[in-house]
C-alpha cells in the first residue's frame, strides 16, 4: 500500500514511526559518557538507528531508564538500511541484590508435616 504514496509522504511516515519508537522506549546504551536510544532489545543483541548513533564497538552498558540491566561486549552484526543490529559477544546481567559472604543459618523448619486425623 505504501508504494502508491508519494516519496515525501513515505519519508514523513517513516520519520514519525521512528520518533514514536524512540519516545516509547526507555532502553538506551551507554558508551563511556555518551547515551544512545535502543530501538529493540533481544536475547542475542539490540538494534539502533544509524542516523543518530555512530558505529559502536567494545564494552557497553544497557539501561532501562535509570535501571542498569547489563554489561555487554558487542560486535556489529548487520546493517539494514536505516538500522544497525549489534550482537552480544558476551553479556553479564547486573544483579540488584548484594552478594552474601556468609552462610545463612536456618532456624526455620525445613518442611511441614500434617497432623494425623
Amino acid at each position: 500500500m505504501l508504494e502508491y504514496l508519494p516519496e515525501d509522504i513515505r519519508r514523513g511516515l517513516e520519520t514519525a514511526r521512528k520518533r514514536a519508537t524512540r519516545k516509547g522506549s526507555r532502553l538506551c546504551v551507554h558508551v563511556g559518557e555518551q547515551v544512545y536510544p535502543i530501538l529493540t532489545l533481544g536475547d542475542t543483541g539490540f538494534t539502533v538507528d544509524m542516523q543518530h548513533v555512530p558505529k559502536l564497538r567494545g564494552l557497553v552498558d544497557i539501561y532501562d531508564g535509570p535501571r542498569h540491566l547489563s554489561h555487554a561486549l558487542i560486535i556489529a552484526a548487520s546493517e539494514d538500511g536505516q538500522t544497525m543490529t549489534y550482537d552480544f559477544k558476551r553479556e553479564s546481567l547486573v544483579s540488584t541484590s548484594q552478594i552474601r559472604d556468609y552462610v545463612e543459618e536456618r532456624d526455620t523448619p525445613a518442611g511441614y508435616l500434617a497432623t494425623p486425623t
